[in-house]
């Protein structure tokens, strides 16, 4: 008995680091913003800034993204976190009203969406939004559930873009607070929102 045991707490001790990870991709705005929001909850363990959504291969910021959102792609531990913890933290870190963008960011590349990678994902995101749809019953609620499709991570010239708010947090900052990010969060969750 304590030999079987011994041999399972070594061989969990050498499963590699990621074995337990799975992925969320999410698209609120801003990748900063979504990037900054996600790292700071338990669990995660990644929060890669990219375009999806669109048609146009291998997508970049000064180039062509057309089609495409800002979009983070989330590594997480479904032992500490759940996909439907991603959830509830997804709704209440974007203004799922706004069908033109988010927050001072207007324009296709910033609206938000929830991308789907199989039939799990699908109906969790599709009961989660649901209950946003039934807490706001006079508003309409824009941010879709979409098929995930490929994931281009914001790469080369432009990867100053991963991880901004820690390389430039002056920056950052100015940008999130002009952009009243957190106050129109506050605005429609109170204080379930996670302002930053």
């Amino acid at each position: 008995m304590k030999t079987t045991f011994f041999i399972l707490v070594l061989s969990l001790m050498l499963v590699p680091a990621g074995a337990f990870a799975d992925k969320a991709i999410f698209a609120g705005g801003c990748f900063w913003c979504m990037e900054s929001d996600f790292e700071k909850l338990s669990g995660v363990t990644d929060v890669v800034s990219g375009f999806t959504g669109g048609t146009v291969e291998n997508p970049t910021y000064n180039g062509s993204h057309e089609g495409h959102y800002e979009a983070v792609e989330i590594e997480y531990d479904p032992r500490v976190v759940s996909y439907q913890d991603l959830l509830e933290y997804y709704w209440v870190n974007i203004d799922p009203f706004d069908a033109q963008g988010q927050f001072c960011d207007k324009g296709t590349s910033y609206r938000s969406a929830i991308f789907v990678a199989n039939d799990k994902q699908r109906t969790l995101a599709e009961i989660s939004r649901q209950r946003v749809v039934q807490q706001f019953p006079d508003r309409k609620i824009v941010t879709p559930v979409l098929d995930a499709t490929t994931f281009y991570p914001i790469r080369g010239e432009e990867s100053y873009h991963q991880d901004f708010y820690k390389k430039s947090p002056i920056k950052y900052k100015f940008y999130r607070w002009n952009c009243g990010r957190d106050q129109r969060l506050k605005e429609i969750w109170g204080d379930k929102a996670t302002v930053h």
